[in-house]
C-alpha cells in the first residue's frame, strides 16, 4: 500500500529517528521476504511512535488487534514498565509464530500474551481497563472493534487506529470500496463521538489517535 507521505520525506524521517536496531531490521527483512502482505508491518517510525505513546501514557496494560509478525507488539512491550503486559490478537497462526520467535529473542515474551482467534471473540473474554489500545486489523470490522474496545479503555486512556487515511482513498468521494467505506465510517464515528477527543494524523497511512474523556463510555 502506498503512503500519504512522499517516499523521500519518509526516508529522511527514518534517517533522523533513533535506529530500530538489528532485531527489528531482521524482523522487517523476514516479513518482506516471507509474507504476502509485508505492507501490513508498522515499520520503524510507527513502531517508535507506539513505544513513545506507551512511555508517555505510562501504560501498563495494552491491547492490540492485529499482531502480524510482531513489530508493533514487541515495540510496545519493550517500552512497558516492570509488570506491564500486552495482549495481542490475530487469526494467522503462521505470522503469529514469527512474532513469538522475535519476542523471545527480544526478551519480552513474558510481557506479551498472544491470542489466536477472531478479534471480537477475544475482546468479549477480556476485562479492562487498558491504558492503550492499538487497532490494526481487518478494516470492515473497524467500527465494531472501536465500539467493543472503548468500554475497556481506561478514562484518559489512548486508542490508536491504523490505516485511517487508506492511501488517501478516504478523501476520494468516488471510491466505494468496502474497506474504504468502513474506514470512513470509523473516522466519522470517532469525530462525532462525545465520549472521545481525537487527532487524525498523517503519519504513514494515517493514524487516528483517540483519547477517552467520558466515564460513561
Amino acid at each position: 500500500m502506498s503512503f500519504i507521505v512522499e517516499p523521500s520525506v519518509e526516508q529522511y524521517a527514518e534517517e533522523h529517528s533513533t535506529p530500530p536496531g538489528d532485531l527489528f531490521e531482521r524482523l522487517a527483512a523476514e516479513t518482506r521476504e516471507k509474507t504476502t502482505s509485508p505492507q501490513m508491518m508498522v515499520g520503524q517510525l510507527e513502531g517508535h511512535f507506539l513505544a513513545e505513546l506507551v512511555r508517555l501514557a505510562r501504560a501498563r496494560r495494552v491491547l492490540e488487534l492485529g499482531t502480524f509478525t510482531g513489530y508493533s507488539s514487541i515495540s510496545m512491550a519493550l517500552a512497558l514498565p516492570p509488570g506491564g503486559r500486552v495482549i495481542t490478537c490475530d487469526v494467522n497462526e503462521e505470522t503469529t509464530a514469527v512474532a513469538r520467535r522475535y519476542a523471545e529473542e527480544a526478551g519480552v515474551a513474558d510481557r506479551i500474551d498472544f491470542r489466536l482467534g477472531p478479534g471480537l471473540d477475544t475482546i468479549a473474554t477480556l476485562d479492562g481497563p487498558f491504558d492503550l489500545v492499538f487497532i490494526d486489523a481487518d478494516k470492515p470490522n473497524y467500527v465494531n472493534y472501536y465500539e467493543a474496545t472503548l468500554p475497556l479503555l481506561a478514562k484518559e486512556g489512548v486508542m490508536v487506529v491504523d490505516n485511517t487515511l487508506w492511501s488517501g482513498r478516504v478523501a476520494d468521494p468516488n471510491d466505494d470500496d468496502p474497506s474504504t467505506q468502513a474506514i470512513r465510517a470509523l473516522n466519522d464515528r470517532v469525530r462525532d463521538d462525545p465520549r472521545v477527543e481525537n487527532a487524525l494524523l498523517t503519519v504513514r497511512d494515517g493514524m487516528n489517535v483517540i483519547r477517552r474523556v467520558a466515564a460513561g463510555a
